[in-house]
């Protein structure tokens, strides 16, 4: 659980951080269930390279934490076979670059093993992976990766913005039948926000409208939704009001709630960091073409990342992936349309 500083407690207030509800969402579980199970590089003692896995260790020990080779492939088999063995495995891939290390497990195995049983064999896994840039640490530590796992039919896909949402849908995708990729944005760790409440849980698949508006409607995901939620605070001061989505999943993907505030607001704008090519906001757009093209007044856009390898240096790094004045820039468009 979260230490309070002494401002908070003399205000009152109670927060955690992204990083410390990781491991209080995956503590919460493996106390509700002793079949739920951790394993990666150095989450033990160690707490994990992010300190998303702190305290586990101490409270489980070796015997549900497992430390393990520098092996992707190892990591991810070991769960798989766990997971089809009666255990609820939560395996680390240490950055979500490295899924590429074992994407024939994820790829090829994990997500199918459910079809081709008939049913008879379930993968109750979930693979845990810090993703996304904005920290300059180059090309192969700092992409989003979200839509490598979104072309694979059979994955669920979570990438929670809040640290509410990170236990909620923590606990959703430990206790999913079907094996869920967590994308934990590392831009986000040390932001805070209020703690869940005790048996927190929220359904996959379900997305929340963040900050409701008239004008236009932004759809984001992970980092990317306090990045709307600023840009909005600045379109409101030009008189735009805007209405920002967090999708917090890909699978399942809730369009209803984006066309419904599509509904409102007959202008879309999708903030992704994806690369613009490929990116899993392309797919949004072509559901919305397809359900909701009698709402729109306008042309949809999207803010995505650029199709090139992430820059080392902060300056082109961000030249590269979404920002604020992006995003103002783009609404600014496409409200005078």
């Amino acid at each position: 659980m979260a230490e309070l500083t002494d401002t908070q407690e003399a205000a009152g207030q109670r927060q955690i951080t992204y990083r410390e509800a990781v491991a209080e969402g995956i503590a919460r579980e493996m106390r509700r269930d002793p079949a739920v199970v951790c394993l990666g590089e150095d989450i033990g003692e160690a707490g994990g390279v992010f300190k998303t896995t702190a305290g586990l260790f101490k409270e489980f020990g070796p015997g549900r934490v497992w430390d393990t080779p520098i092996s992707e492939q190892a990591i991810v088999g070991a769960a798989m076979g766990a997971a089809m063995t009666g255990m609820r495995p939560v395996a680390e891939i240490m950055f979500s670059d490295f899924l590429a290390c074992c994407w024939d497990y994820l790829a090829n195995e994990i997500p199918k093993v459910r079809y081709m049983t008939g049913g008879q064999v379930t993968v109750p896994l979930v693979v845990r992976t810090a993703n996304g840039g904005g920290l300059g640490f180059g090309a192969q530590h700092s992409q989003a990766t979200e839509n490598w796992a979104f072309t694979v039919p059979g994955l669920k896909i979570a990438a929670p913005s809040t640290p509410a949402d990170v236990i909620g849908m923590m606990a959703s995708a430990i206790r999913s039948d079907d094996p869920v990729v967590f994308f934990e944005h590392k831009g986000l760790f040390a932001s805070k926000g209020a703690p869940a409440p005790p048996d927190h849980v929220v359904e996959l698949g379900k997305a929340a409208v963040v900050r409701e508006g008239a004008d236009i409607t932004l759809v984001a995901l992970a980092s990317m939704v306090p990045l709307a939620l600023t840009a909005a605070e600045q379109l409101a001061g030009e008189g735009i009001d805007a209405a920002v989505v967090d999708l917090r999943c890909l699978v399942p993907l809730d369009v209803s709630t984006v066309l419904a505030s599509l509904g409102k607001t007959s202008r879309l704008t999708i903030v992704e960091e994806n690369p613009y090519q490929g990116g899993w906001g392309a797919t949004l757009v072509s559901v919305v073409a397809d359900e909701g093209f009698r709402l729109l007044d306008a042309p949809v856009r999207r803010v995505a990342g650029e199709c090139v390898p992430l820059p080392f240096a902060d300056a082109l790094e961000q030249r590269v992936i979404p920002t604020v004045d992006k995003v103002v820039a783009a609404v600014r468009e496409l409200s005078a349309y």
